[in-house]
């Protein structure tokens, strides 16, 4: 008996140590990852949960008082808001983009070239890439590239105001109204003639073929109003304000209109001398109005980085550098689709909507899903885009929770409890959609 038990004995024995030296170096090989892992993830995970139930120094503890604070904070649910907008908006627009896009490359000769082209910010870092839709979404015409199309293209469309800085001289018969426009203090009857001065202008900003404004009100016949509309300045100093001096020019292209009763009568265009004339009034009283039309600063473009726009224009930003990633993916999905089930489709009549409406998308579902789900988890976790390009004064309007919980720990508000009550809502929000992603992968591999 004893020799047939040990026989089993001695054959299991090396399995048995064979196996326990693969564990073994296994262990050895997965350790470091482990401990890095352990001291990367795990430990900031747990500190930053414990740290969340103390306040902001640290030193008593407050239970869940911080994440109240963070539903009663409005600056924290601002940023609750603009999360949920990049969450609803950006992966949507960027799967359907990319969708597109990788649907017709498939029919373009250089298709990757076209790919190679889209999938090139990538590899910009998000702070260049920030740097660089800052100075695009500058205000000033002269240096954000956007509002320059957007003067251009409005520039031609739409007649700009000859003097946007002229403003009337003071005490001298005119008087601004609400809507920019000028009046005349006193009636002016047919027959008379009326001097109307302006001032904050430069001499280079007077058109070359201006006149001199001397005398450029001639005398007016009994049915008519006639008028000179000057710059109320006489180079190197001198002259009388309120009256027209040798030196002064005339204004041309001036807009003028005579009104009665709330309504106009005329309306004229400032000659080269700054005259204008209304002819053919009935005889009476009439107001010289110069509409608000003359005076309107120039256009300036679109206040991109402002309080209502701040946060669309950084979706923007986000969307030329993740276009290319959706693109690339969904297209080596595309590419894997059984062609026989297109080209069937074809065969039996169906055009290229319903093709891609009703075989292309629910084949590519999983694909999508992938896409969706990866870009969901990184814009919940944007940072760079936001922080850079929002300008001091609206960055709290633009904030996400990453960008709040950094001001509120480091930024300024030394409040490191409340931050870490925010990482661990971010934490909660982005784990489901990882083990989502995760069991996806999981599936696809069976």
């Amino acid at each position: 008996m004893a020799v047939t038990s040990s026989a089993p004995a001695a054959a299991v024995s090396p399995r048995r140590r064979a196996q326990r030296r693969k564990r073994a170096v296994a262990a050895v090989f997965t350790l470091p990852a482990l401990l890095l892992l352990g001291a990367l993830v795990v430990y900031p995970v747990l500190f930053s949960i414990g740290r969340s139930l103390f306040d902001a120094g640290g030193e008593r503890f407050v239970g869940l008082a911080n994440y109240t604070e963070m539903f009663r904070d409005p600056a924290t649910l601002t940023a609750i808001r603009n999360s949920t907008i990049w969450v609803v908006v950006a992966p949507v627009l960027l799967t359907g983009v990319g969708l597109v896009l990788a649907v017709l490359t498939e029919k373009v000769r250089w298709a990757t070239a076209f790919k190679l082209v889209l999938f090139l910010p990538m590899a910009v870092s998000f702070l260049a890439a920030g740097i660089v839709f800052r100075l695009a979404y500058e205000e000033q015409p002269d240096r954000g590239v956007l509002n320059a199309v957007a003067v251009g293209v409005h520039d031609v469309f739409t007649e700009q105001s000859p003097y946007p800085d002229a403003r009337a001289r003071e005490g001298h018969g005119l008087t601004a109204a609400g809507d920019g426009s000028y009046r005349t203090d006193d009636a002016v009857r047919t027959g008379e003639t009326v001097s109307l001065g302006f001032v904050g202008l430069t001499p280079d900003a007077v058109p070359a073929d201006a006149g001199p404004a001397r005398d450029a009100a001639a005398t007016a016949a009994d049915d008519e109003v006639r008028g000179v509309v000057y710059l109320d300045f006489t180079p190197g100093g001198g002259g009388t304000p309120g009256t027209v001096d040798p030196d002064e020019k005339g204004l041309p292209g001036m807009a003028v209109e005579a009104v009665r009763d709330g309504e106009v009568i005329a309306s004229a265009l400032t000659a080269a001398d700054g005259s204008f004339a209304f002819t053919g009034l009935q005889a009476g009283s009439y107001a010289v109005q110069l509409p608000g039309k003359n005076f309107a600063p120039p256009y300036q473009g679109v206040s991109w980085l402002g309080p209502a726009l701040v946060t669309p224009a950084i979706i923007g930003a986000y969307l030329w550098i993740w276009t290319g990633f959706a693109m690339v993916l969904i297209g080596a999905g595309l590419s894997a689709l059984p062609r026989d089930a297109l080209e069937a489709a074809r065969m039996d009549g169906a055009n290229e909507w319903q093709i891609f409406r009703k075989i292309t998308v629910p084949l590519l579902a999983p694909v999508l899903t992938v896409v969706f789900v990866t870009l969901v988890i990184n814009v919940m976790k944007v940072f760079d885009l936001v922080y850079i390009i929002a300008p001091g004064p609206v960055q709290e309007e633009a904030s996400v929770l990453a960008t709040r919980m950094w001001l509120v720990s480091f930024g300024g508000g030394n409040d490191q409890g409340l931050g870490s009550a925010l990482s661990v809502l971010l934490l909660l929000l982005v784990v489901p959609a990882m083990i989502f992603n995760i069991r996806r992968f999981r599936g696809s591999r069976k």
